[in-house]
């Protein structure tokens, strides 16, 4: 990946036959921020997005640094996208559907065309697995789902909180949010039991109620709180619901150029968000580890910074001959 882009490659909304510095996949706040930097350090990029970040759901996020009053996810994600316009930089509404690796750059395809770009950085995030919930926009709203127990667990403080395993950590979510309530139950998923005896054992040290019969819908009441319905056919009024199933993230574009993955898709890195494919990175929920809004803006800082100072240092000083 060490070509130079050619001299007039890459101004901000340049013609998709030329070159870019970065393709940024995804406008969620690691791409955002990546995008800044890379702006802010005289880079020409392109940021492709499809429009659904995951963070434009958060009705208001308490635990994001510099907000002692919360702040919500599509403000903050309508702030990042003003601050990337000052520096120059657009956002292409629509999804990048293949990528792959020609002369030496990689060429992305689009509804309109292809985009070529030097170096790419996935931040194309994750689509987490759920139940069955009536109304499910407005429940995330209202607060009445939650999808993140670290990101909120102190704002169910003492309420009564529904959370639902998965095989993969069965009850892990549940003893987290024992450190916020006493009222945590753990509810089953499947229609084999998930929790083993020992784990069972141990929810009951900690004084959380396991409930085998699993869920098969989630309605709400006229106040927007949540009742599971399950199997055996009881309903259980709670506050809260972590439907905590698991995530899918979306990295095929990857794969296939042959990044590695871990469980669920998530893509493998180096401390420099590197994945094993030269040139390409990994920022935000799409890579394996903690899913934080706060962790995805950091790894688009390493990531930029890298890139920057592994491209060519000829494009700028060709720009100001010009």
């Amino acid at each position: 990946m060490g070509q130079s882009p050619s001299p007039c490659a890459a101004a901000v909304g340049a013609p998709p036959s030329l070159v870019y510095d970065t393709l940024v996949i995804g406008a969620g706040p690691g791409g955002l921020t990546a995008a800044i930097y890379l702006r802010r350090f005289m880079r020409h990029v392109a940021v492709f997005d499809k429009g659904n970040s995951r963070a434009s759901w958060i009705p208001v996020s308490h635990n994001y640094p510099g907000f002692p009053e919360g702040v919500g996810g599509q403000a903050l994600l309508d702030n990042l996208r003003a601050q990337l316009q000052r520096y120059g930089g657009t956002i292409t509404a629509g999804a990048i559907t293949a990528l792959r690796i020609d002369d030496g750059t990689f060429v992305a395809s689009w509804a309109g065309g292809e985009v070529r770009a030097l170096t790419v950085i996935m931040a194309t995030g994750i689509t987490d697995n759920s139940l069955p919930v009536e109304r499910w926009r407005e429940a995330v709203a209202s607060g009445a789902i939650r999808l993140c127990p670290v990101c909120d667990g102190y704002d169910v403080v003492d309420r009564r909180i529904a959370v639902v395993s998965s095989s993969t950590n069965p009850i892990g979510h549940a003893m987290f949010m024992r450190s916020f309530s006493a009222s945590v139950t753990l509810f089953d998923r499947s229609e084999d039991a998930i929790v083993s005896a020992p784990e069972q054992q141990q929810l009951a040290a900690a004084g959380v109620p396991y409930i085998a019969s699993p869920v098969r819908a989630v309605t709400l009441t006229p106040k927007l709180l949540p009742v599971l319905h399950t199997g055996d056919g009881q309903s259980h009024p709670f506050d809260v619901l972590y439907p905590m199933l698991g995530e899918v993230a979306h990295s095929r574009l990857a794969i296939a150029l042959g990044a590695a993955s871990a469980d669920c898709g998530e893509l493998l890195v180096d401390d420099g968000q590197a994945t094993g494919m030269p040139g390409l990175y990994a920022v935000g929920d799409v890579v394996r580890g903690l899913n934080q809004i706060s962790v995805a803006t950091g790894q688009a800082a390493i990531a930029a910074t890298r890139i920057h100072n592994a491209l060519p240092w000829t494009l700028r000083a060709a720009v100001q001959e010009r």
